[in-house]
């Protein structure tokens, strides 16, 4: 096992979030979301699409797509990561996430319009599979190559590799889309399916330097009798044994459930929102992502420096604290300004909630636990059942009441909720450590 804190293992790991937050930008949040409301829309019947002889409202459909993707990532990782766990090999399945995202991302170049919508939603659901199956395995090498006094340092810097790799594609992208004539493109929709290659090769590129530098994950010696499937759900389990004895962790999951179902919502629907609500372009749309991602950059940074003066836990709750606020002020958004000024406020607390997330769920571990990968699915498919809970609300609301505004209020709910579960989880922290002190004297 090589030593932790290593700077080109570090280095290595943070590429694969610079490789497949591509994926994460031009996908979910610009030129995809942007060219897909732009080619469904018919406001005579609704904005709505046809799939497989079904009718959905366009926005509604690809809300559920993903859902639909991150329900198939909870089902499937259990069995992987116990796989992992059993052999030492969460790199494989690193890569194999990996070339099912990117390939994915490259067949939306065949995405066209006036076509049936069938394959290609398909293949956004796939890329959405291939980008969150790798992360599990990506985020479960925390603790194995970080010291827990650096892991909110590391953490954060995989989040700062993500933003500068995936906002240097997108100004690329934007050049495409913004000026076609500089490369004598006449053809609108070519533009925007030449992004989609794009990610799927820059994704499978960059993501060749942890592939090489990682180690291939350390085998769990504890030996199991159970077969792969069944077991996968087992270890699950047993996890959720051991989260239960910890009062800190059993406390932060519940927490971080309910307020990820807004973060990772609103991150995933924002730029379908613009689109349809306020009629936003995509050039009008890539610029402002851009913005966010750049403001991300330093929020991370910034998120990671409060936590070591204030603690994790009271900038989680400050942070929940103005996603609140966000959600309020998008309902009564009306103009293009005011959408600029929520885009900048999202992006000083987007980077900086994830990578805090990641970091205090990490810290709560035990030291030299075997299962890293285990306890990370368990991390993963808590984040994975948030986003399927939060979109088929953000959804659903759409559906029946016919606008995402009063889905965004449906979010705020959701962080309400995890404030005050923070708040026990602060709660419970003074204790514990009060505990500490008596102790000690």
């Amino acid at each position: 096992m090589e030593t932790k804190n290593n700077k080109k293992t570090i280095r290595a790991w943070a590429f694969f979030d610079w490789a497949n937050s591509a994926y994460n930008l031009v996908i979910t949040s610009t030129i995809f979301p942007a060219y897909y409301v732009a080619i469904t829309a018919n406001p005579a019947n609704g904005n709505r699409v046809a799939f497989f002889g079904k009718s959905f409202i366009n926005t509604a459909l690809s809300d559920y797509a993903l859902a639909t993707a991150y329900m198939i990532m909870v089902l499937l990782l259990p069995i992987l990561s116990s796989i992992a766990d059993y052999k030492g090999n969460k790199k494989l399945f690193m890569q194999f996430f990996t070339a099912i995202g990117s390939l994915s991302c490259c067949y939306l170049f065949y995405f066209k319009p006036h076509q049936p919508i069938e394959a290609s939603i398909i293949a956004f659901a796939l890329a959405a599979i291939g980008y969150s199956g790798g992360f599990v395995f990506y985020n479960s090498y925390l603790p194995e190559i970080a010291t827990v006094d650096m892991q909110d340092k590391v953490s954060a810097k995989g989040f700062t590799y993500g933003y500068i790799g995936s906002v240097l594609l997108q100004i690329v992208c934007f050049v495409f889309v913004k000026k076609p004539e500089w490369f004598g493109i006449t053809d609108s929709s070519f533009a925007p399916r030449l992004s989609f290659l794009l990610v799927g090769l820059w994704w499978m590129g960059f993501a060749i330097i942890p592939f090489v530098v990682l180690p291939k994950g350390s085998p769990n010696a504890v030996p199991h009798n159970h077969n792969i499937i069944k077991g996968g759900f087992i270890e699950l389990g047993n996890v959720w044994k051991k989260v239960k004895k910890m009062p800190l962790l059993k406390r932060f999951l519940p927490a971080f459930f309910f307020y990820s179902m807004g973060v990772q919502t609103i991150m995933l629907v924002a730029t379908g929102f613009a689109a349809k609500e306020l009629k936003m372009d995509t050039s009008a749309l890539i610029t402002i992502i851009l913005i966010i991602q750049l403001v991300a950059i330093a929020g991370a940074t910034l998120m990671s420096r409060l936590s070591g003066k204030y603690g994790n836990v009271r900038v989680l709750i400050g942070t929940v604290i103005i996603w609140i606020m966000v959600c309020i002020a998008a309902y009564y958004t009306t103009t293009h300004s005011q959408f600029y000024v929520i885009a900048i406020i999202v992006g000083l607390v987007m980077g900086g909630i994830q990578s805090m997330s990641r970091s205090t769920y990490s810290k709560y571990l035990p030291e030299n636990i075997p299962d890293t990968a285990s306890f990370f699915s368990f991390y993963d498919v808590t984040e994975k059942l948030a986003i399927v809970g939060g979109l088929f609300s953000f959804g659903f609301f759409e559906e029946i009441t016919g606008s995402p505004r009063n889905s965004v209020l449906v979010l705020a709910i959701f962080f309400i909720v995890g404030l005050i579960l923070l708040f026990s989880l602060l709660k419970a922290e003074r204790s514990i450590q009060k505990n500490a002190e008596f102790s000690a004297e």
